[in-house]
C-alpha cells in the first residue's frame, strides 16, 4: 500500500497560524518536503519549524530565481520523483505551502504529476490574502462588492482594464513590478485608496498608507490592498 500526499497550507508566515489539521499531519508524518531557493532557507520550511518533530526526512526542492524559468519544470519533476519513491515506499509525505495550497502554491505542480498514481489530501491554509486584509485592519469586500486578485506581473494596460472594473483588488507579487503597479494606481487616482502589507504576520511585517511607499523598494512578499471611492459598507 502507498503512502499519502498531503499538500499542507501552514500559512502566512506566523507559526500560530497553522491550523490544527496541518499540525497533526506534521507530527505524524515521516518524510516533509518543501520549496526553497537555490540558495537559502525555504519560507515554508521556517514557517512550520515550530511544529516539526525530530528525525523526519525532508525533501528540498530547489527552484531558480529567475522569474522567466518559473514553473521550473525540470525542479518539479525531481522532486516529483524523489516524493514518489517514498510514497510507493508506504510513506506518507506531506508537502509544505507558505499560505494555502491552491491559492498560487506550488503544491499545484507537484498534485498534477502524482495525483493519478497516490491518495492526495489538501489541507487549507490561511492566505496571504485574508493575514494581509487583517494586518491592514480594511475589509476586503462586502454586501455585493467584487473582489479582483490581479498579478503584478500582468501587462499594465491589463492592471488597468481589470482595475477600472471592479470594487475592490488585491495586487499580488510586488517585486520588481511595484513601480509599474503604482504608475496604473495613480494613473487611476486610486494611490490613495491604497494599503501597502508586506510579509504579513511575520516580524517584520510593514503596513502602510502606498502613498508612502518607494516603488523601488518593495519584496516580493508584498500586497496591495484597494477599495474605491464611494464604496462603503
Amino acid at each position: 500500500m502507498s503512502g499519502t500526499l498531503y499538500g499542507v497550507g501552514v500559512g502566512p508566515g506566523d507559526p500560530d497560524l497553522i491550523t490544527l489539521k496541518a499540525h497533526k499531519v506534521l507530527q505524524t508524518a515521516p518524510v516533509l518536503a518543501y520549496p526553497a531557493p537555490e540558495v537559502g532557507e525555504s519560507l515554508a520550511r521556517r514557517i512550520a519549524a515550530p511544529h516539526i518533530p525530530e528525525g523526519r526526512r525532508e525533501i528540498i526542492i530547489r527552484m531558480p530565481l529567475d522569474p522567466k524559468r518559473f514553473p521550473d519544470r525540470t525542479a518539479y519533476d525531481k522532486g516529483a520523483a524523489e516524493i514518489a519513491q517514498a510514497l510507493r515506499g508506504g510513506q506518507d509525505v506531506a508537502v509544505l505551502c507558505e499560505g494555502d495550497p491552491f491559492f498560487y502554491g506550488s503544491f499545484m505542480y507537484l498534485f498534477n504529476r502524482l495525483t493519478d498514481e497516490f491518495p492526495v489530501q489538501v489541507v487549507p491554509g490561511i492566505s496571504s490574502l485574508l493575514a494581509c486584509a487583517c494586518a491592514a485592519r480594511t475589509p476586503l469586500v462586502a454586501r455585493n462588492e467584487v473582489l479582483s486578485i490581479l498579478p503584478a506581473p500582468m501587462a499594465a494596460e491589463d492592471l488597468r482594464a481589470r482595475l477600472s472594473r471592479t470594487d475592490a483588488a488585491a495586487i499580488i507579487k510586488l517585486g520588481r513590478h511595484a513601480p509599474k503597479v503604482f504608475d496604473v494606481l495613480r494613473d487611476l487616482d486610486l494611490l490613495d485608496r491604497a494599503h501597502y502589507v508586506a510579509h504579513a504576520t511575520m516580524p517584520e511585517q510593514q503596513v502602510e498608507r502606498l502613498s508612502n511607499i518607494n516603488p523601488d523598494e518593495v519584496p516580493y512578499f508584498a500586497m496591495i490592498l484597494v477599495r474605491k471611492e464611494g464604496v462603503g459598507i
